[in-house]
């Protein structure tokens, strides 16, 4: 029974950890929901009023969610130096609230200000949120002059009890969230070889789904490996620490990827394009054949199962024969004598088990520690030492070169500044006209609409969502208020949990955040009696107004074009693509080593940006679909052109202590049409006039010819790095298409 238990225990963690990697989500809602419950306990337990209870939660939310930092030490004094910023905001906002011409221009110069220092990080980015904030908190519970000590103790209590619950309550430190990053990767990877098992078994009318829930499982994957990434400084004890674990991370995500391409391979009539697993929508290709004869099947679908144990099992049951014997018959598959009898394609899926055994391997080591080598059969040890091999030759690693920084108006926080002032000021005019009470809404829409975002179609879609998510949000106030009627404590109780469900999905969906928050907001106009059919549909009109306002002036103040943005960044993932190609077939060819990882982070890094951009083009509501349809097809073939370089990159690292991969000059030669082909892309990307074309040719194996000894043509490399060439090549090929680049044969 106990085992039982201590089971379904670990699968439900298992599956919080791959719903919400790192917990940051549950963190969040708890910190906050924590922090306004103590805000409240502690002013209710000196009998203040309901308005001075309502400024408190207020306060309580903005100190906690607007601290960005990962490290204690910082967020700690990013707390302290908020507070008189708080206090010095709530005290003007109430002693302006008087003067309504000197008091709107002093909020349009605080708004331009609070975004004008986001520039000085994410220090400056809280204390402009937070003053702000506190300012529109005032004017939500009409603050007076005469209720200032109230309402600046309502603040101070609202940050104490904040900074108690986020060091002593609910910590985070930066080691504890990559601990539970790590957990939450194990899980992905679980879920991943999961999906493989059900694609192993898909029967022509599930094949579609299976593939779509395979696509959904690799970006996951994905998506947690960078989130790793983007906490392995702060988390780690030192730098080559954090390469480990980088590099470890990198090579079981790159396996697992392509064991799902050589298990679609396997089962389809022709090999499958690595585009199929990236393409939103592809159909599947046909099936040809069964994935293997009955045994072979039944041999593959243990191994998949016995995969998915490795990588599940935690640390402290990971000992005992049995586990040592699904490890040693896994890694055992990277040896041609272990292979069973099957097609060729069948077998390259057993290898790439064995493959992937190795990097879980590799993986637990370096999340673990050492582990028990006693019962290691001559294969696994072999893998061991090619991973103390690799161990032993990773370096500190160089550090990044600093990018050069636009400045006056051309940087992002000045323009950004100039457009949410002169936004906000149309806001102001128009809400005045609608209330000249609830004017505010209207701005507080304009200011959120630009938060993260950089292009006019990214404001417009943010605008839509959040319009969207008040009217419904509206409805459930509607409801909610006449539930809880004049009941003070269950109102509170139920904005506690409306505040927790906003924290947790707003990562998900900006509606769902837009729906809570106005839902929310239903609540406190009822505690503080202000509550009307009038107020809630006044909100509404509010909300809209400051949408329209925020889109106008990005589109007439110094405007980005959605077009110009998406061009800017993918001329960078190209720029990134190229500078992972030639460094992986560099070293690949004999050059000097590199920190290639790194360098292929940066290019994911670039295209998540990307895909972040293009979601304007490829929103629902466009009325383009052919746009939109090009613009997932160009994101796709650049993920593919991605996984190509990411496993080039992985290759070429293990150059100098992989046995069964040496340095071929040839490469180099072979390479170079690829590489002129990506910079032809990203030259008519920036300028349509550039004239430049793709070449096509041979193929890049028929490119190596033999040297003048005689040595065979794939005689000193793997197959598999010309196949991610070959990909690869054929991708930026398929890439200049949709992008309107002439392709042909080169010209002589």
């Amino acid at each position: 029974m106990k085992a039982a238990g201590r089971s379904a225990r670990t699968r439900l963690r298992d599956r919080v950890a791959a719903s919400d990697p790192g917990l940051l989500r549950l963190t969040a809602g708890l910190r906050t929901v924590g922090a306004i419950a103590l805000t409240l306990g502690v002013l209710a337990v000196f009998g203040v009023d309901v308005k001075h209870l309502v400024a408190g939660a207020m306060a309580a939310m903005v100190a906690t969610f607007a601290i960005r930092e990962k490290e204690p030490g910082p967020q700690a004094v990013t707390l302290a130096l908020g507070l008189p910023v708080a206090l010095a905001s709530v005290s003007l906002s109430t002693l302006l609230a008087s003067w309504v011409v000197v008091g709107d221009a002093f909020f349009v110069v605080l708004i331009f200000s609070a975004v004008f220092v986001r520039r000085f990080g994410d220090r400056g980015t809280a204390l402009g949120l937070i003053g702000f904030q506190v300012y529109f908190v005032s004017l939500f519970v009409g603050g007076k002059v005469s209720g200032l000590p109230g309402l600046w103790a309502a603040v101070a209590v609202a940050f104490a009890s904040s900074a108690v619950v986020r060091f002593g309550v609910v910590p985070a430190t930066p080691a504890r969230i990559l601990g539970l990053l790590r957990q939450a990767f194990r899980a992905r990877l679980a879920q991943l070889i999961a999906t493989q098992i059900e694609l192993l078994d898909a029967g022509p009318d599930d094949i579609d789904k299976t593939l779509e829930r395979l696509r959904e499982g690799t970006a996951r994957l994905h998506e947690t490996a960078l989130l790793i990434q983007s906490r392995l400084d702060e988390g780690t004890p030192d730098a080559s620490t954090a390469r480990l674990v980088q590099r470890r991370i990198a090579d079981a995500e790159i396996a697992a990827e392509r064991l799902g391409l050589l298990l679609l391979t396997a089962r389809s009539a022709e090999r499958a394009d690595t585009l199929t697993l990236h393409l939103p929508g592809a159909p599947a290709p046909a099936v040809g054949h069964s994935p293997a004869p009955g045994e072979a099947t039944e041999l593959l679908r243990r191994d998949l199962t016995a995969l998915r144990t490795l990588v599940l099992r935690p640390p402290a049951e990971a000992r005992g024969t049995a586990l040592s014997h699904l490890r040693n018959r896994l890694l055992g598959y990277r040896d041609e004598e272990n292979l069973p009898e099957a097609t060729a394609a069948v077998q390259d899926v057993f290898r790439g088990v064995g493959e992937t055994a190795r990097a879980v391997m590799g993986l637990r080591i370096a999340l673990d520690g050492p582990q028990d080598e006693s019962d290691d059969s001559p294969a696994t040890a072999r893998s061991r030492e090619e991973l103390d091999a690799e161990d032993a030759a990773i370096d500190a690693g160089e550090e990044a070169a600093e990018e050069e920084e636009q400045t006056g108006l051309r940087r992002p926080t000045t323009r950004a500044a100039v457009q949410v002032a002169v936004g906000s000021s149309l806001a102001i005019v128009g809400g005045e006209f609608l209330s000249s009470q609830r004017w505010y809404w209207a701005v507080l829409t304009c200011w959120i609409v630009f938060i993260n975002t950089a292009s006019t179609g990214e404001i417009l879609v943010k605008g839509y969502r959040r319009l969207l998510g008040t009217v419904l949000g509206v409805v459930a106030g509607i409801v909610l208020a006449g539930l809880v009627g004049n009941h003070t404590w269950t109102a509170f109780g139920l904005v506690l949990v409306l505040i927790f469900a906003m924290f947790y999905t707003a990562p998900l969906s900006y509606t769902l955040m837009s729906f809570f928050v106005t839902a929310m907001l239903g609540l406190l106009y009822t505690l503080l009696h202000t509550y009307s059919m009038s107020v809630l549909l006044l909100r509404v009109e509010e909300t809209a107004l400051g949408a329209a306002c925020g889109i106008v002036a990005a589109a007439l103040v110094l405007p980005i074009r959605t077009d110009r943005r998406t061009n800017d960044l993918l001329g960078t993932v190209l720029e990134r693509l190229t500078d992972v190609t030639e460094g992986a077939v560099d070293q690949l060819s004999g050059g000097p080593e590199a920190d290639l990882l790194d360098t292929a982070r940066e290019l994911d890094q670039a295209l998540g940006d990307l895909r972040a951009a293009t979601q304007p083009l490829t929103h629902p509501i466009t009325p383009l679909r052919a746009r939109r349809d090009t613009a997932r097809y160009v994101v796709a073939l650049l993920e593919t052109c991605a996984y190509h370089a990411r496993s080039l990159a992985a290759t070429a690292e293990l150059l100098p202590t992989h046995p069964s991969i040496a340095a071929d000059p040839r490469l180099r030669g072979a390479v170079r049409r690829t590489v002129r082909n990506i910079e032809a892309i990203a030259a008519h990307v920036a300028d349509e006039n550039a004239g430049t074309r793709v070449e096509t040719g041979p193929s890049i194996a028929s490119l190596l010819e033999p040297d003048a000894a005689g040595v065979p043509r794939y005689g000193r490399i793997t197959g598999r790095v010309l196949r991610h060439l070959e990909r690869l090549d054929e991708a930026v090929v398929g890439l200049a298409r949709p992008l309107g680049v002439t392709v042909g044969a080169p010209q002589r």
